[in-house]
C-alpha cells in the first residue's frame, strides 16, 4: 500500500462535526465527481469511496449507487464509482458546487479550511513516502483559479505551495519536508506525521553525518596536498644546498617536517612544543614554512 494510501486511510475515519462535514464533502464532490443531470464520482481508494457514502447518507440521506471494476490494465488498482441521480440541485447548491470556488461558508474558518484541505487531498491529492524517494505533496486540479485557490488556503497555513500547469491540468505542490509534515498535521493525519517525522529526523541525520564525513576528508585532503607541497619545496632547497639561508628554528621545523610528513600544522605544532620544550603555536609554524617556501621558489626562479 503506498504512503499516499495510508494517509487517506487514516484521515477517511475522522470524526468530524456536521459543519465540517458540509466542507469535506464539498472538496471531495468538487475533485472527484463529474456533474451533469447526475453526479457520478470515481475514486481508485475504498476509504475514500466509503467516506463520501457515509457522508451524503448522513447529510442528504442518500444512498449512492456503487460500481466496483477493474481499471484499464490488470496492474491498476479497482475503481470505484458512486452514482446519484436525486436531489441534484440541491447537493450542487448546500455544498456550493455550482460555482468554480465555493461560497465562503464552505471554509471561512481555520478548522474548516482544514476540513476543505483535508477533502481536497482525499480527491485529488498524493504524498511521496519519504522512506523511498524525495519529499514531495501534489494536489491536482481542472482549473488555474480553482489551483490558485487551493494554493491560497495551503499558503494560509504557511505551507509555501506553489501551482505549476500540468498538460491539461494544474498541480499545487509542496516540496518542503517540514511543510508536508505540517500539512499532514493540519488534515490530522497523525500517525502519518509520526512516521513522517521518524524518517524525515532519520534522514537529516544521515545527510548531515554524510556531509561532515565529506568535509572531514576534504580537511584531510587539504593537510595531506599542504604536507606534500611543503616536502618539495624542502626537497628543493636541499638538492641546490641551500639550507644554511634559512635561520635554526626554520631549520628545526624543516626536520619535524620530515619526521612527521602527513600532519596538520596544528599537530606539527603541537609536537615540537612537547618534544622541544618550547611553545610555538600553528602560526608560528606557518610563518616558519613560509620562509621555506619562499626560498624554493627564489631557487626555482634562478634556475629556470
Amino acid at each position: 500500500m503506498s504512503f499516499t494510501s495510508i494517509v487517506k486511510n487514516e484521515v477517511s475515519k475522522l470524526e468530524i462535526e456536521e459543519i465540517e462535514k458540509i466542507s469535506e464533502l464539498s472538496a471531495l464532490l468538487k475533485n472527484t465527481s463529474v456533474i451533469t443531470n447526475t453526479i457520478k464520482i470515481t475514486t481508485e481508494n475504498a476509504s475514500v469511496a466509503r467516506r463520501i457514502f457515509t457522508l451524503l447518507k448522513n447529510l442528504f440521506n442518500i444512498n449512492s449507487k456503487i460500481t466496483v471494476r477493474r481499471g484499464y490494465n490488470f496492474n491498476k488498482n479497482y475503481i470505484y464509482i458512486l452514482e446519484i441521480t436525486k436531489n441534484i440541485e440541491k447537493i450542487k447548491q448546500e455544498l456550493s458546487l455550482n460555482k468554480e470556488i465555493p461560497e465562503r461558508y464552505i471554509y471561512d474558518e481555520d478548522e474548516l479550511k482544514r476540513t476543505y484541505l483535508r477533502g481536497v487531498f482525499l480527491g485529488s491529492g498524493s504524498i511521496n513516502d519519504p522512506k523511498k524517494s524525495r519529499y514531495h505533496l501534489e494536489i491536482l486540479v481542472e482549473t488555474e483559479e480553482y489551483a490558485n485557490f487551493i494554493s491560497s488556503l495551503l499558503n494560509d497555513f504557511r505551507l509555501n505551495s506553489k501551482v505549476l500547469k500540468r498538460e491539461n491540468k494544474y498541480m499545487i505542490y509542496v516540496k518542503e519536508a517540514e511543510k508536508i509534515s505540517d500539512f499532514l498535521r493540519i488534515i490530522k493525519a497523525i500517525n502519518a506525521v509520526f512516521y513522517y517525522e521518524d524518517i524525515r529526523i532519520y534522514r537529516d541525520h544521515k545527510n548531515m553525518t554524510n556531509r561532515l564525513n565529506n568535509c572531514e576528508q576534504a580537511n584531510v585532503d587539504k593537510i595531506i596536498e599542504t604536507a606534500n607541497n611543503q616536502l618539495k619545496d624542502i626537497e628543493i632547497i636541499e638538492n641546490y644546498d641551500a639550507l644554511d639561508l634559512l635561520d635554526e628554528k626554520t631549520k628545526e621545523t624543516i626536520n619535524y617536517r620530515k619526521k612527521y610528513p602527513e600532519v596538520s600544522l596544528t599537530e606539527l605544532s603541537e609536537i615540537i612544543s612537547i618534544e622541544t620544550g618550547k611553545e610555538i603555536t600553528k602560526s608560528g609554524i606557518y610563518h616558519r614554512m613560509n620562509k621555506v617556501k619562499a626560498l624554493a621558489k627564489k631557487i626555482k626562479e634562478k634556475n629556470n
